[in-house]
This record gives C-alpha cells, sequence and structure tokens, in this order.
C-alpha cells in the first residue's frame, strides 16, 4: 500500500499526521503538488511536483496509484476515480468515499457548481476543526491497522 496526497490544498495539520503515521507504518508516502513541497527527511515519504495546470496533480495520482492504495483528498472526481481503480479515498476531515456514496456525492458536487455558476454564493468549507483531525487521524489509523494486520496475516 501507498498513501498518495493530493497535497496542493491539503491543511497542513494534516499532512503532519500522514508525515506520522508513515514514519510509524514504514508505508510509503507521496505528495504530488503543482509547487513544491517540504517533507521530513524520511526513506518513507517524498514529493512529486508536476506542471501547473487544471488537474495535472489528479491525473498524476491516477496514473499512478494501484488498487488497495490511499489517496488523500477533498476532491471528489479525483475520488471516483481512485475508487473505480480499487483504491482508498479518504478526505481530510476523515470521510472515506466509498462506491456506495460516492455517486452521490459527485451529484451534491455538480449540483452546487452550477449553484454558484448561476450566481448563488454558497461559500466554501468551514475552517478544519480539532473533531476534523482527530476524525481524520482515526479513520486513517484504522484503514492502516487493517492493512498491516491483513499483511501479518497473509504472511
Amino acid at each position: 500500500m501507498k498513501i498518495w496526497v493530493d497535497a496542493d490544498a491539503c491543511p497542513v495539520a494534516i499532512k503532519e499526521i500522514l508525515f506520522r503515521a508513515a514514519k510509524r507504518t514504514q508505508l510509503p508516502l507521496v505528495l504530488v503538488a503543482n509547487q513544491p513541497i517540504r517533507v521530513p527527511p524520511s526513506r518513507w515519504i517524498r514529493s512529486i511536483q508536476v506542471a501547473p495546470g487544471f488537474d495535472v496533480a489528479d491525473s498524476e495520482i491516477v496514473k499512478r496509484v494501484d488498487a488497495g492504495d490511499l489517496v488523500v483528498t477533498a476532491d471528489i472526481p479525483l475520488a471516483a476515480e481512485v475508487i473505480g481503480k480499487g483504491a482508498h479515498a479518504l478526505n481530510p476531515r476523515g470521510e472515506m468515499y466509498t462506491r456506495e456514496t460516492i455517486g452521490e456525492r459527485l451529484n451534491m458536487r455538480d449540483f452546487m457548481d452550477t449553484l454558484r455558476g448561476s450566481g448563488i454564493r454558497t461559500g466554501g468549507p468551514p475552517t478544519l476543526s480539532q473533531s476534523d483531525k482527530n476524525a481524520f487521524a482515526n479513520q486513517l489509523d484504522r484503514l492502516l491497522t487493517s492493512h498491516l494486520s491483513n499483511l501479518q496475516s497473509d504472511s
């Protein structure tokens, strides 16, 4: 399992949680962004800078992700694509996107885009709260613990 991060918009607090998790579990963590991303020195953590442009980082993640990998993103279309490839998708607020829920999330996203396109102000997401950070850390821990347990039982 690799952990991929749609890093351009990923909150610093979430990156810090991911850095600690990668070191603890010794799972590869790759941050993909249009700009340079500083990462702590670790053989488990690296960043990839892609060319500027709309969805360039997303396309790079989709190209490289494998079934069973984890992608951390708030981008619902990206989540849908990686789920289609058999990967897991987790948003920075701790919500797992699943095959069962991603269609509804895409529909809601499109609806909100339509509202904004017609001039209705919908506002942005609320600031990341401590409970959001805790939910993310807990969901990440559950997923990684399950993955590591499966590895141990397979050997």
